[in-house]
């Protein structure tokens, strides 16, 4: 029905034209302000496990892979702010059980990408490759859940039977305190550190780059990530240690690598040699593993005490006679 009928004061034929390219200008100004969720199958293995269910519609995940770059170059070309989550396949099928959907409609891709993905791991997409853009979201799915695993191992441990303090807040305590002396031994240049605890293969990665300013920058998701894993460990009095590999800041410099140990409570620095065996000695066999060219061991430096607080029996030293005192509890 044409509206300027039942409108005799309304605009001509011209001005409608007009009206209607400013409803479109306002309806394109909107389309920028409502951000869009995109929901990616990563990998073949996630591929596969839709391609299987009908009404999918790829059978390649290559040729899958770059619809869906188009579809963000489009998405981006409009100025719309687009957030790409990974599509779980094994989530989704539970999504869809608990709330009686089709598994197999587009529909209920739809409501699993808008409603449950976005609470998993996301990258904003800013023109990427799709290759880029793969690494990084796996990076940040693999960082999400080792930050919830630690996350949980840190809420069941209840509270110390010497002084009643809560561990989980006395470890976290503990390893920021250990972080910030940690970092502030950092020497110019880049640096890459991993702290891991072995009995709960828990993992965090920081990298600290160079600042103009003559300090360090880094992600507080990764430094966020890096406490909580070495919580773990101190509040657990777990095994475990950082590895550190150093970048000159001076051209043509040789890269470093330091270490520390998890012991009694603290980083505890290693020698020289023992972070030389540490990486050119297999530790499942014992044989020597030739050092990497252009990389030189060192032993890691002083990290200051730490600050006084609740310490899980065992994370004191050995003082009996005889006893090494630089050995981790438990060994």
């Amino acid at each position: 029905m044409d509206t300027r009928q039942n409108c005799p004061d309304g605009p001509g034929r011209g001005q409608g034209r007009k009206g209607g390219r400013t409803d479109r200008s306002a309806r394109r100004r909107l389309r920028r302000e409502a951000p869009s969720i995109v929901a990616v199958l990563t990998d073949e293995d996630d591929f596969a496990a839709m391609r299987a269910r009908p009404g999918f519609g790829f059978d390649d995940h290559g040729t899958y892979l770059d619809q869906m770059a188009a579809l963000l170059r489009a998405l981006a070309s409009q100025g719309v702010h687009v957030t790409v989550a990974r599509f779980d396949p094994e989530e989704y099928e539970a999504y869809c059980d608990r709330r009686g959907l089709d598994p197999g409609a587009g529909e209920s891709r739809t409501v699993y990408t808008a409603q449950l993905a976005p609470l998993r791991a996301t990258v904003t997409y800013e023109g990427q490759t799709m290759p880029r853009l793969l690494h990084d979201l796996r990076h940040e799915d693999a960082r999400m859940r080792i930050w919830e695993r630690a996350t949980r191992e840190l809420a069941v441990l209840g509270s110390c039977e010497d002084c009643g303090e809560d561990l989980a807040r006395a470890g976290f305590d503990r390893a920021v305190a250990a972080f910030t002396r940690l970092v502030d031994g950092l020497a110019p240049g880049g640096h890459h550190l991993v702290c891991s605890v072995r009995d709960g293969a828990l993992t965090a990665v920081l990298e600290a780059e160079p600042d103009p300013a003559g300090g360090h920058v880094f992600e507080e998701t990764d430094a966020l990530d890096f406490c909580t894993v070495l919580a773990v460990a101190f509040a657990r009095n777990g095994a475990g240690g950082v590895v550190m590999r150093s970048l000159p800041a001076a051209a043509g410099g040789r890269e470093q690598v330091r270490g520390w140990r998890l012991a009694h409570g603290w980083l505890q620095p290693l020698s020289e040699g023992e972070v030389f065996s540490a990486y050119c000695e297999d530790a499942a066999t014992g044989e020597p593993i030739p050092p990497e060219p252009d990389v030189d061991y060192r032993a890691g430096y002083a990290v200051p005490p730490p600050p006084p607080g609740c310490r899980p029996r065992g994370s004191e030293p050995d003082t009996r006679p005889g006893a090494d005192p630089d050995a981790e509890p438990g060994g």
